[in-house]
Protein backbone atom coordinates (compact mmCIF):
# COMPACT_ATOMS: atom_id res chain seq x y z
CA UNK A 1 0.00 0.00 0.00
CA UNK A 2 2.88 2.21 0.65
CA UNK A 3 4.43 1.39 -2.41
CA UNK A 4 1.39 2.37 -4.40
CA UNK A 5 0.89 5.47 -2.37
CA UNK A 6 4.98 6.47 -3.41
CA UNK A 7 4.18 5.77 -7.02
CA UNK A 8 1.02 7.67 -7.63
CA UNK A 9 2.87 10.92 -5.54
CA UNK A 10 5.80 10.07 -8.12
CA UNK A 11 3.67 10.42 -10.77
CA UNK A 12 2.26 13.37 -10.02
CA UNK A 13 5.14 15.06 -8.99
CA UNK A 14 6.66 14.24 -12.87
CA UNK A 15 3.15 15.01 -14.72
CA UNK A 16 3.08 18.39 -12.99
CA UNK A 17 6.60 19.20 -13.82
CA UNK A 18 5.92 18.62 -17.40
CA UNK A 19 3.47 21.37 -17.08
CA UNK A 20 4.51 25.07 -18.09
CA UNK A 21 6.82 26.92 -16.25
CA UNK A 22 5.84 29.01 -13.39
CA UNK A 23 3.77 33.08 -13.97
CA UNK A 24 7.30 34.69 -13.58
CA UNK A 25 9.13 32.17 -16.38
CA UNK A 26 6.13 33.05 -18.80
CA UNK A 27 6.90 36.20 -21.31
CA UNK A 28 4.03 38.48 -23.20
CA UNK A 29 3.20 37.33 -26.51
CA UNK A 30 0.89 40.52 -26.50
CA UNK A 31 -1.43 42.79 -23.62
CA UNK A 32 -4.56 43.71 -24.97
CA UNK A 33 -7.21 46.32 -23.40
CA UNK A 34 -10.98 46.14 -23.34
CA UNK A 35 -12.56 48.83 -21.37
CA UNK A 36 -11.73 48.16 -17.84
CA UNK A 37 -9.95 44.59 -18.20
CA UNK A 38 -6.50 43.47 -19.74
CA UNK A 39 -5.87 40.54 -21.35
CA UNK A 40 -2.81 38.71 -21.36
CA UNK A 41 -1.27 35.89 -23.90
CA UNK A 42 1.58 34.60 -22.18
CA UNK A 43 3.98 31.81 -22.94
CA UNK A 44 7.38 30.28 -22.33
CA UNK A 45 8.70 31.57 -25.40
CA UNK A 46 6.90 34.49 -25.37
CA UNK A 47 5.42 33.68 -29.40
CA UNK A 48 3.50 31.40 -30.89
CA UNK A 49 5.04 29.12 -33.75
CA UNK A 50 3.84 26.13 -36.10
CA UNK A 51 2.21 23.33 -34.31
CA UNK A 52 0.91 23.11 -31.13
CA UNK A 53 1.35 26.21 -28.49
CA UNK A 54 0.82 25.79 -25.02
CA UNK A 55 -0.08 29.26 -23.66
CA UNK A 56 -1.76 31.16 -21.06
CA UNK A 57 -4.54 34.23 -20.91
CA UNK A 58 -4.42 35.84 -18.21
CA UNK A 59 -7.46 38.78 -17.11
CA UNK A 60 -6.55 41.54 -14.85
CA UNK A 61 -7.98 44.68 -14.11
CA UNK A 62 -7.12 47.72 -16.35
CA UNK A 63 -7.00 49.66 -12.96
CA UNK A 64 -5.26 48.26 -10.56
CA UNK A 65 -3.58 44.93 -12.20
CA UNK A 66 -5.28 42.61 -9.82
CA UNK A 67 -6.56 39.44 -11.34
CA UNK A 68 -10.51 38.98 -12.76
CA UNK A 69 -12.46 36.16 -12.92
CA UNK A 70 -13.83 36.30 -16.21
CA UNK A 71 -15.97 32.91 -16.15
CA UNK A 72 -16.40 31.33 -19.23
CA UNK A 73 -13.77 32.19 -21.83
CA UNK A 74 -13.23 31.56 -25.57
CA UNK A 75 -10.69 31.96 -28.03
CA UNK A 76 -9.97 31.64 -31.54
CA UNK A 77 -8.12 32.57 -34.43
CA UNK A 78 -8.42 33.45 -38.00
CA UNK A 79 -5.97 33.76 -41.04
CA UNK A 80 -6.73 35.18 -44.38
CA UNK A 81 -5.87 33.22 -47.26
CA UNK A 82 -6.30 35.32 -50.36
CA UNK A 83 -8.68 33.38 -52.93
CA UNK A 84 -9.78 31.06 -50.29
CA UNK A 85 -12.10 30.89 -47.20
CA UNK A 86 -10.09 31.72 -44.02
CA UNK A 87 -8.00 29.60 -42.13
CA UNK A 88 -9.51 29.14 -38.73
CA UNK A 89 -8.45 27.37 -35.31
CA UNK A 90 -10.35 27.54 -32.11
CA UNK A 91 -8.40 26.94 -28.47
CA UNK A 92 -9.48 24.58 -25.90
CA UNK A 93 -9.08 26.72 -22.49
CA UNK A 94 -9.23 25.29 -18.72
CA UNK A 95 -9.50 27.53 -15.75
CA UNK A 96 -6.15 27.51 -14.36
CA UNK A 97 -5.50 27.16 -10.30
CA UNK A 98 -3.93 30.93 -10.20
CA UNK A 99 -7.21 33.24 -10.31
CA UNK A 100 -7.92 34.91 -13.41
CA UNK A 101 -5.35 32.48 -15.53
CA UNK A 102 -7.23 30.43 -18.33
CA UNK A 103 -4.43 27.63 -19.80
CA UNK A 104 -4.84 26.84 -23.04
CA UNK A 105 -4.06 24.90 -26.14
CA UNK A 106 -3.64 25.80 -30.12
CA UNK A 107 -2.23 23.99 -33.27
CA UNK A 108 -0.96 26.28 -36.63
CA UNK A 109 0.08 24.34 -39.77
CA UNK A 110 1.92 27.24 -40.77
CA UNK A 111 3.27 30.41 -40.30
CA UNK A 112 1.25 33.55 -40.42
CA UNK A 113 -0.61 36.57 -39.09
CA UNK A 114 -3.55 35.17 -36.67
CA UNK A 115 -6.01 37.43 -36.29
CA UNK A 116 -7.17 36.67 -32.45
CA UNK A 117 -10.45 37.02 -30.86
CA UNK A 118 -11.22 35.88 -27.31
CA UNK A 119 -14.08 36.47 -25.14
CA UNK A 120 -15.72 35.73 -21.99
CA UNK A 121 -18.77 36.10 -19.52
CA UNK A 122 -18.17 35.69 -16.08
CA UNK A 123 -18.02 37.78 -12.88
CA UNK A 124 -16.01 40.62 -14.49
CA UNK A 125 -18.54 40.92 -17.09
CA UNK A 126 -18.68 40.22 -20.91
CA UNK A 127 -16.66 41.05 -23.36
CA UNK A 128 -14.98 40.55 -26.26
CA UNK A 129 -11.79 41.94 -28.13
CA UNK A 130 -9.67 41.38 -31.30
CA UNK A 131 -5.93 41.63 -31.98
CA UNK A 132 -3.07 39.94 -33.91
CA UNK A 133 -0.65 37.62 -33.66
CA UNK A 134 1.95 36.27 -35.39
CA UNK A 135 2.65 32.95 -36.07
CA UNK A 136 6.58 32.25 -36.94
Amino acid sequence: MIRRIFMVAAVLILAGSLGMADAADLKVIKTQKAKDVSISLLSESGQWKPGKNDFIVAFTSANDNSPLDAGKVTLNTSMAMPGMAPMIAGATLTPDTTPGRYRGAVSFPDGGDRQVTVSWDGPAGKGSTKFTVPVR
